[in-house]
């Protein structure tokens, strides 16, 4: 059934409200108002219908850094969200920054206005606003989540800085290959064929790739197009994603630096919720949403651990989720009543792994990468000039 944002005259005021109805003339019906008092009617176009708008983004940090300040300056929590609907010009934005301050003008707590827009807020915002806002602590936890998704964003943006030179490096080598196989082979194979049998198996394979190329350019195009769009669709399959990911963190070197960063995270949303008021078992099931692929089922079994009445540290290491800094810190947090700030602290010895991580892709892969492009490219050339050099041979 369409859904509808109707703005109405009700009770000696505006009201803006979302009802569901099957036309445009029933709204006024299922609101139980006179058609005259309804003002406005928007249909409210489906989220399954809108690819870009399931792309799109949530400014999720922005959001919570902005919302902290309006409410620490004082400004009643209401006027705060309408304020930054307001100002915000992308139109998903403020569609949902709408929806959230129509539930809080009706009565209902922030956080059960943030779950009903699941597209926009997770489970790990709304859980940090519910456990802080009956508190009169909002503004702060609203701070600490900016700043946790502020450390996300950084953790990100690190490592596809690392990752630009290699993309770099492997798109102009490819560039150099296609343009040898492509524009100087053909030209090379056509002096060449007339030796036949007397060239070498690679030399011979080599031309004959050549011929190819030089009759049908733009099919062998075509088909390394087909090669290309293939590999992305196969990238863009959620289960093959993981299993990519999964067999990275079996590769030496790199996959212990990639499980601690995963590990950082999942202790720096355990220590931010806790820090909340979220007790352990419902802070392990949502942190399950936010913790990397390949760690979901040993964050699940810890949660069923907990829930069983095992203590928090022999869950996690029991599961292989505390590196030994942090099952110590993990324990002395036990101890002494601050397991947040153990947490906090564990994530934060963890950080320099990131910084480890990036010397090993400058200083490892990226010569490895360099070595492989200059032997293909250099095995090219040579198998191209080794017929020439039988020919000089045979001349003298």
């Amino acid at each position: 059934m369409p859904e509808f944002q109707v703005k109405l005259f009700q009770a000696g005021q505006a009201q803006t409200r979302r009802v569901q109805a099957s036309d445009r003339q029933a709204v006024a019906a299922v609101l139980g108002v006179p058609p005259q008092h309804v003002l406005e009617v928007v249909e409210i176009e489906p989220a399954e219908a809108s690819p870009r708008r399931q792309r799109r983004r949530f400014p999720l940090q922005l959001f919570s850094q902005e919302l902290a300040v309006l409410l620490d300056s004082g400004i009643p929590l209401l006027e705060a969200l309408t304020t930054l609907r307001e100002k915000e010009a992308v139109a998903e934005v403020r569609a949902a920054l709408e929806a959230v301050a129509e539930q809080v003008q009706l009565g209902q707590p922030l956080s059960t206005a943030l779950r009903k827009q699941p597209q926009a807020f997770d489970e790990l915002m709304v859980a940090i606003v519910a456990a802080n806002e009956r508190t009169g602590q909002l503004s702060l936890a609203l701070a600490q989540h900016s700043r946790y998704l502020a450390w996300v964003e950084a953790l990100r943006a690190k490592l596809i800085a690392a990752c630009v030179y290699p993309v770099l490096l492997l798109g102009v080598g490819s560039a150099v290959i296609l343009f040898l196989l492509l524009f100087v082979l053909p030209r090379f194979a056509g002096i060449l064929d007339g030796l036949g049998d007397q060239l070498p198996l690679g030399s011979r394979l080599l031309i004959t790739f050549g011929q190819t190329a030089g009759a049908h350019p733009w099919l062998v195009l075509a088909g390394i197009a087909a090669l290309i769009a293939g590999f992305v669709a196969l990238l863009r399959h959620a289960g093959l994603r993981q299993r990519l990911q999964a067999a990275m963190w079996t590769l030496p070197g790199l996959g212990p630096r990639l499980r601690v960063l995963a590990l950082a995270r999942l202790y720096r949303s355990l220590a931010m919720l806790l820090g909340a008021g979220v007790p352990v078992l419902p802070a392990l099931e949502i942190a399950r949403g936010v913790v990397a692929a390949p760690w979901r089922p040993q964050v699940e079994a810890a949660a069923e651990a907990v829930a069983r009445g095992e203590r928090f540290s022999e869950a996690l290491e029991a599961q292989g989720l505390a590196t030994p800094v942090a099952r110590r810190m993990v324990r002395v947090g036990e101890r002494s009543g601050e397991l947040a700030t153990m947490l906090e602290r564990a994530a934060a010895f963890h950080d320099d792994e990131v910084v480890r991580l990036t010397e090993l892709l400058t200083r490892a892969i990226n010569p490895a990468l360099m070595l492989v492009m200059g032997v293909l490219i250099g095995g090219i050339i040579v198998l191209m000039y080794l017929p020439i050099f039988q020919l000089v041979e045979q001349v003298q």
